[in-house]
C-alpha cells in the first residue's frame, strides 16, 4: 500500500485537533476547578463562523474581522476553548475588586480568565509538539461566543487549525471592504 500524506492529512489534523482538545481539558485550574469548555467546529460550521465574523465587522467596523473571516476558511478545523463566569472566591484582587462580592455584574473573574489562557497555551503546545500550524483568534472567539457554542461561556478564543506547506493565518493582508 502507498498511502500519501494529502491523503490522510485532514484525519492527521482532526486527531491533533482532539489532542489539543484533551491538552485544554487536563490544563492546570485554578482551585482546581474546571470551568472550561472545549469544541471543535468542522466543515459547514466554519463558513457559519465566518458569517457570523462578518457580521460583527459590519456592527463595529473593526475591518480585522473580515480578514479573519476570510482566513479562517483555510482551517480544517477549529478548536474553541472557554469559560463560564464564576467567581472562586479568592478575593484577591486581581480583577481589579477587593473581593469577589464587591465585584460589578459582567466582570469577569481574573482566575476564570487565567484559566482560558493556561488551556489556550497547552493546546497551541501540542498543536506545535505536532507541528501543524495554528493561531489564537480573539475574533472567530467572539463569533463563536455570540453563537452560544460553548453554552454560558464568557472570553472565549478560537484557535484555526491547518497543515499545510504554509502556515495560512501568519503573513495575512488586510481585508478590504467591498463598496
Amino acid at each position: 500500500m502507498i498511502l500519501n500524506e494529502r491523503d490522510s492529512r485532514h484525519e492527521q489534523v482532526l486527531g491533533v485537533a482532539r489532542q489539543m482538545m484533551t491538552a485544554a481539558r487536563t490544563a492546570p485550574k485554578g482551585k482546581g476547578l474546571d470551568i472550561i469548555e472545549v469544541a471543535m467546529v468542522t466543515d459547514a460550521n466554519i463558513v457559519i463562523l465566518s458569517d457570523a465574523m462578518k457580521e460583527i465587522a459590519e456592527e463595529s467596523g473593526m475591518k480585522f474581522f473580515l480578514r479573519d473571516a476570510e482566513n479562517i476558511l483555510s482551517a480544517e478545523c477549529i478548536v474553541l476553548i472557554g469559560t463560564r463566569r464564576q467567581a472562586q472566591g479568592l478575593d484577591c484582587g486581581h480583577c481589579g475588586y477587593e473581593t469577589c462580592a464587591a465585584r460589578e455584574p459582567g466582570v469577569p473573574c481574573a482566575i476564570n480568565a487565567v484559566d482560558v489562557g493556561i488551556a489556550i497555551g497547552s493546546a497551541c503546545a501540542t498543536a506545535a509538539d505536532h507541528r501543524v500550524d495554528t493561531r489564537v483568534l480573539f475574533s472567530a472567539g467572539l463569533a463563536a461566543q455570540r453563537l452560544n457554542w460553548l453554552e454560558d461561556c464568557t472570553l472565549v478564543f478560537a484557535i484555526p487549525v491547518s497543515a499545510s506547506s504554509k502556515n495560512p493565518f501568519f503573513d495575512r493582508k488586510p481585508k478590504e471592504e467591498k463598496g
